[in-house]
């Protein structure tokens, strides 16, 4: 028996299924034929979409957003800094390496 693989959906297609379900203009049950999800992740999506809601707006989020960029910033400078270190390395092991035969 070959196992099923689990479907993965992206943000994009969640996102407009949950907000369908919000405004409920339509059941679990046509939303889950229509877009072929089983109601209990429907439902998921929709409760994390409201609890989540309230963050899209809040200052907290921004901040957040911002210390992860200086984050991601100051670890590539650090990554650069690093790789021009090896590079150093490399060429002065390789002098030394040469050095060491002409002995």
């Amino acid at each position: 028996m070959a196992k099923q693989m689990r479907k993965s959906y992206d943000a994009a297609f969640k996102a407009k299924v949950a907000l369908e379900a919000v405004k409920g203009e339509k059941t679990m049950a046509q939303l889950s034929s229509e877009y072929g999800v089983h109601v209990n992740q429907i439902g998921q999506w929709q409760k994390r979409l409201l609890q989540e809601l309230p963050e899209v707006f809040s200052e907290r989020r921004r901040k957040k957003e911002d210390e992860t960029e200086e984050m991601t910033a100051e670890l590539y400078r650090q990554i650069g800094q690093l790789k021009v270190e090896l590079e150093w390395l490399k060429k002065k092991s390789q002098i030394l390496q040469l050095n060491g035969k002409k002995r």
